[in-house]
């Protein structure tokens, strides 16, 4: 997963869990047969552990470099263009 991914993975973390604290403690609605209060809770506890989903990634994202070196080199019939690309850092 890249950078932006993870990044927009914990603002969707962040927006689950704002939105579902905004039910359960700002919400004084009691409809029938739906506990909006509940869904606030779930809404909650599933936005958190997103955004510390979110955050994990992005820390092993950020300790793992790419290195790319372009090499051209002329010939008799015109040029050879050559990339070699070195990473580093932890699997994912």
């Amino acid at each position: 997963m890249n950078r932006t991914s993870s990044m927009g993975l914990l603002v969707f973390g962040i927006v689950l869990g704002v939105v579902g604290a905004i039910l359960r403690y700002a919400v004084e609605v009691d409809p029938d047969g739906f506990d909006i209060q509940a869904a606030g809770v779930i809404m909650l506890v599933v936005g958190v552990a997103t955004a510390i989903v979110a955050l994990a990634l992005l820390a092993i994202g950020s300790s793992r470099r790419s290195t790319v070196t372009e090499s051209v080199q002329a010939t008799p019939t015109g040029e050879v263009r050559t990339e070699t690309r070195s990473d580093s850092g932890p699997e994912l």
